[in-house]
């Protein structure tokens, strides 16, 4: 998982031309492929669409593309994989200095 500090957040577009900012949790290697995690930072958290966004990154003429993953399954995956790091992180005693 990322251990930089502060929020980073991306601006991405859909098809329809609707903008949305996101916030990027973590980015993570799966079963060869780099994902990105995000959660809406324009969304309130009530809101019944407003959840984890994961998004594979593909290579297209030189330059990383952010890209939905269409396999259900292999989402599902990700996401379980991405929730067993965030509580492995909880679980590691802190750092002594």
């Amino acid at each position: 998982m990322d251990a930089g500090f502060g929020a980073d957040y991306i601006t991405i577009e859909d098809d329809d031309g609707n903008e949305f900012e996101l916030e990027h949790l973590s980015t993570l290697e799966f079963e060869g492929a780099e994902y990105m995690v995000f959660l809406p930072a324009d969304m309130d958290e009530d809101d019944p669409d407003y959840g984890f966004i994961i998004l594979r990154v593909e290579e297209a003429d030189g330059e990383e593309q952010l890209v939905s993953e269409d396999d259900e399954d292999k989402l599902q995956r990700v996401y379980d994989r991405y929730m067993e790091m965030v509580f492995a992180e909880e679980d590691d005693p802190p750092l002594e200095e």
